[in-house]
């Protein structure tokens, strides 16, 4: 039996299925692209320090040790997260002001597993590691917003009160590109399998009743 193709139906799950090849073929670019910047990140763990970028940056140097001085703290974030020794707490994000225009310097000085707990830390100069600042963007709206995230210090030793936080970890970021890409090939195939059975038992019973 000859299948008979609608054109409009065929051409809707023509494009959708074309669209979900093109979003697998984007998510092996994206993996190789994440490759590429986990490279550069191992390599930032054994590279000298820098002063803190105060500009706008991207990620080139995440997890690379740097210094900042804190003119004054001008106000507090709290996140949860975990110390060194694996304990989880709330980790206190001060918002320093550096004397320089641009957005605040936002610092990781540590641990506490009282949620109500006042940091004692009124600045002054800070070392530690590069890593991202918390983001309230979903993960839908990062896509669309292309904007970078914040950079943010996660400093060598902690306030006085706190237990100093985990240092962030390479092996930590994500690389499921892979898997989606073999995600979104797997639903093109289910996709295309699926409509041509639909039209196969469709048109199956006119071509029986016909023969008789």
């Amino acid at each position: 039996m000859k299948l008979r193709l609608p054109l409009i139906p065929t051409l809707i799950v023509g494009l959708a299925i074309a669209a979900m090849i093109a979003l697998g073929v984007w998510q092996l670019q994206r993996r190789a692209e994440k490759n590429a910047a986990l490279a550069v990140y191992a390599q930032n763990l054994s590279k000298p320090g820098i002063d803190f970028p105060r500009l706008p940056v991207g990620d080139e140097y995440l997890f690379r040790h740097a210094s900042a001085f804190c003119l004054d703290v001008v106000g507090w974030q709290t996140q949860a997260g975990r110390d060194r020794k694996g304990i989880v707490g709330w980790r206190q994000i001060a918002q320093c002001r550096t004397g320089a225009e641009g957005p605040l310097l936002l610092i990781d000085v540590g641990v506490t597993r009282d949620v109500n707990f006042k940091p004692q830390w009124g600045g002054g100069p800070i070392t530690g590691t590069i890593t991202h600042a918390p983001d309230s963007r979903t993960l839908i709206g990062q896509i669309f917003d292309h904007r970078p995230k914040t950079l943010m210090l996660i400093a060598d030793l902690p306030a006085p009160g706190l237990s100093v936080t985990a240092k962030p970890d390479v092996s930590s970021v994500p690389n499921n590109h892979l898997a989606y890409a073999v995600q979104w090939f797997l639903f093109a195939g289910v996709a295309g399998i699926i409509y041509l059975l639909a039209l196969y038992w469709r048109q199956k019973p006119k071509a029986q009743t016909g023969s008789r």
